[in-house]
């Protein structure tokens, strides 16, 4: 799923001094010291195999590579390497068997089985048993910290040491896609210190971490599979000025990068381009300002907008961005016009899709009652159509998104004032402030919290039962499969005309899905991609064990 990309102008990029010296540092603590007894620097192929990845500061597991709370799961899904999963997924997608030698479920969706391996031992060499597998999935569901997101299920009963059954508390047929990023923990060693010390059965161990610098892995001698190619893995975390330092000095072999950057590869490296499912959109919230607060556990959101609880206003936005402007200018090219969250999957629909109309835009704001004021900015009943997008300030690709959009809007008459902050500012006004997101993963999971009535990420606060029932229904369905068509018609049924495409709710504006884009040292062959989710880290190294250096 990715395309490597010849080396292109190389442009000089400026105000990198300190970014470079603080690369540097960092880069010789992962090469030096005890490191040098097991391997050589990146690159020298004649040494223990390694690879030097940067990811962005917001990759590092803050409670460490604890499955309990959020390692491998949770926002930036990807699977785990220092533990094992009952299944995994390949490059297509498919499901494939990691742990479980079998799995089925009964008919009526409310109990699944699953046969598991008996020839796995953890790190510390003690055996994995079904014992384990039910520790785990009933660890999660009792952890307040959880996030895998397992609330359908009930509980997890180990039959014998190598069945468990998993219980619903109702039908789900997208448990699969959870699991398969769910690592497996030993029941005999986890404890509060685990985030720290992991003890798994993955293809990777823990062997250093320092906090708020980098994580180093060594292959596990005692995995059951086939041996990794690259038997140590050097993650550092750093933001994107010091990611582009550490490639133009040659000490990262892979580097993370976004369009704003791409122009300024380094010599001796090539551009790794990663189709993904990483979307970016604007959440619209449809009720007006005042409306009663989201409670969510001990806090209570303010909810609402005035102006974009209008439906005109919101449609008029949908039809009145130019996307491939956006993707040219923004993006220079790497990334395609995004219309869903999950475009090109098999649940996403065709629906919505909106052509670029300006001149339909201007329309649908004059037929829905709104006119020019004295400045230009259009006014309906006294109303000025004007709010605040919210943005992550330290994200370069959004706030060039936020800016360009509002660019756009102006010529509606739609004032759309960007407002860069920090994740701690925005939360607190996500219900009524439109925000600029991203999300996007390998499974419906999303479709379904940012569409449904009581999803987690129904930022819009809209709320419509037959779109409901059609979510719900979905996930009822005997096989993922047969949930297609629900998910499609929940985004719009042409027979009934309800939905959240933008010609029915038009619930959230999605702008770009964003390639994932690395400078590639020469000499490294990266193993073939799934399309990425959301989260521009872990994912990339989902099989790092399979890359290798050219001979």
């Amino acid at each position: 799923m990715e395309k490597i990309v010849s080396r292109r102008v190389f442009t000089k990029a400026a105000g990198l001094s300190v970014a470079a010296v603080a690369a540097s540092g960092l880069m010789a603590a992962c090469s030096g010291g005890s490191n040098d007894a097991e391997g050589g620097a990146a690159g020298d192929a004649s040494e223990v195999s390694q690879v030097i990845v940067t990811m962005t500061t917001g990759s590092e597991p803050e409670a460490g590579f604890d499955p309990f709370v959020s390692w491998g799961c949770g926002e930036h899904v990807h699977e785990p390497l220092i533990q094992s999963t009952l299944i995994t997924t390949t490059k297509d997608l498919d499901f494939k068997y990691d742990l479980a030698t079998s799995y089925a479920c009964e008919p009526d969706g409310m109990t699944w089985t699953f046969s598991i391996r008996d020839d796995v031992v953890f790190s510390d060499g003690q055996p994995l048993t079904a014992e384990d597998v039910a520790f785990t999935i009933n660890g999660i569901l009792s952890s307040d910290a959880a996030q895998a997101d397992l609330s359908t299920v009930s509980e997890a009963v180990a039959i014998d040491a190598t069945t468990v059954e998993v219980r619903m508390k109702r039908p789900n047929n997208a448990l699969l896609y959870t699991l398969a990023v769910v690592g497996i923990v030993p029941a005999h060693a986890y404890g509060s210190e685990y985030g720290t010390n992991p003890i798994g059965s993955g293809r990777y161990m823990l062997e250093q971490w320092d906090r708020g610098q980098q994580v180093i892995l060594k292959a596990n001698p005692l995995y059951y599979g086939e041996a990794p190619k690259i038997q140590r893995v050097v993650v550092a975390f750093m933001e994107e000025d010091a990611s582009l330092a550490a490639a133009k000095s040659g000490q990262a072999d892979v580097a993370y990068t976004s369009a704003v950057f791409a122009a300024s590869m380094p010599e001796g490296y090539s551009l790794l381009d990663c189709a993904s499912v990483d979307s970016r959109g604007i959440s619209l919230p449809c009720l007006p300002a005042g409306s009663p607060a989201k409670v969510d556990g001990d806090v209570a959101y303010e909810v609402g907008n005035d102006v974009t609880c209008d439906l005109a206003i919101r449609q008029a936005m949908n039809c009145g961005v130019d996307r491939a402007r956006m993707i040219k200018h923004v993006l220079e090219g790497y990334g395609t016009e995004a219309y869903s969250v999950g475009d090109g999957m098999p649940w996403s629909s065709e629906d919505m899709k909106v052509a670029f109309d300006i001149e339909k835009a201007k329309q649908i704001l004059a037929d829905g009652g709104w006119v020019a004021g004295s400045d230009g900015v259009l006014v309906k009943d006294g109303l000025r159509a004007s709010f605040e997008l919210l943005y992550s300030a330290s994200d370069s690709v959004r706030q060039a998104l936020a800016a360009d959009f509002s660019d756009q809007m102006s010529e509606l008459g739609i004032e759309v004032l960007p407002k860069g902050s920090g994740w701690d500012d925005i939360y607190p006004s996500q219900y009524t402030n439109p925000v600029l997101w991203g999300w996007g993963s390998n499974a419906p999971v999303e479709m379904y919290e940012l569409t449904h009535s009581r999803g987690w990420g129904n930022f819009a606060a809209y709320e419509n039962e037959s779109i409901d029932a059609m979510l719900d229904a979905a996930l009822a369905q005997p096989t993922i499969e047969a949930s297609y068509e629900y998910y499609k018609k929940a985004q719009f049924d042409p027979e009934t005309g309800i939905g959240v495409a933008p010609q029915a709710a038009s619930t959230w504006i999605w702008l770009a899905n964003i390639d994932h884009l690395y400078f590639q040292k020469e000499g490294l062959l990266v193993a073939e991609q799934k399309p990425h989710p959301h989260g521009h880290g872990w994912s990339l190294v989902n099989n790092v064990d399979q890359w290798e250096w050219a001979k």
